[in-house]
């Protein structure tokens, strides 16, 4: 077993699947103890069966005040401390302009999205005081760049980035460091739905390819990695860092790719021929 994060007690929101579920194997790994919070009380029970009973898995609504606390009250007298929050819960819905956003549908994803780090950090706080520990908040490259069709979600986001600064620059006096990770396109489960949701899901994917200058979309383990390295000793002295794990989508123009090149030309041609 590794030990990059040995010893360190970790609570992560929104950690039973996706970029959250691969942060928890991660964590693990490299010689953490997780605290993880989800609403899926079936995943959970998974997770702990394949990590082991020394770990906490905690039914939660991260955008109920009362749960939270309860959560993390839970994760102290277990564990004793806390040395990371890692803010990783989020919904992607509505997929929706934002004149077409409903109240209802605008709350849900403020609250779980943005309130929940409200939440943690109201009540995580004080042992991360103790602890000299640090905060991880999960944005997207969206937050720079914008998305179509995804108004409220991207607002949320863009928040979490300048909350992350804000928060750096409150908590520095505590040692308690705090950063964002930003990744684009990643293959999750909710990645998955929405791609096979798609008229064309064949050509979807591709495009989620072709977008990451490094030539595909990757899974989780890569956001997982750049996240461990946050939480660690060896980020000690990086805070109010947005950190891109993109493969370089935001790069903006780039020449096609050879082999793609052609391929299209072979395509125009045999248009042309008919």
């Amino acid at each position: 077993m590794s030990s990059l994060l040995k010893d360190k007690i970790i609570l992560i929101t929104g950690g039973a699947q996706g970029i959250g579920l691969e942060c928890v194997k991660e964590y693990v790994k490299q010689g953490a103890f997780v605290s993880i919070l989800d609403k899926n009380r079936i995943l959970l029970e998974e997770i702990l069966n394949k990590i082991g009973s020394s770990h906490l898995g905690i039914c939660c609504d991260v955008s109920k005040g009362i749960e939270v606390e309860n959560a993390i009250q839970k994760t102290l007298d277990h564990f004793g401390k806390l040395d990371a929050i890692h803010n990783n819960a989020g919904i992607a819905n509505p997929a929706k302009a934002l004149h077409e956003t409903s109240d209802l549908e605008w709350e849900e994803v403020m609250n779980v999205n943005l309130k929940s780090i409200f939440l943690t950090t109201k009540y995580g706080l004080d042992a991360l005081k103790k602890s000299c520990g640090c905060i991880l908040n999960t944005s997207s490259m969206v937050a720079e760049i914008g998305q179509q069709n995804h108004a409220a979600y991207t607002a949320t986001k863009g928040a979490i980035n300048s909350l992350t600064k804000s928060m750096a620059l409150d908590y520095a006096s505590f040692r308690i460091r705090v950063n964002a990770v930003a990744p684009a396109g990643v293959w999750t489960p909710m990645l998955h739905q929405w791609n096979n949701e798609q008229e064309y899901p064949d050509k979807m994917k591709i495009y989620l390819e072709e977008i990451h200058v490094l030539g595909y979309c990757p899974n989780g383990d890569v956001v997982a990695d750049v996240c461990t390295f946050l939480i660690s000793d060896m980020a000690r002295f990086v805070t109010g860092c947005i950190m891109p794990v993109t493969g370089g989508a935001e790069l903006g123009y780039r020449i096609v790719q050879k082999e793609n090149a052609d391929k299209k030309n072979l395509e125009i041609e045999n248009i042309l021929d008919k």
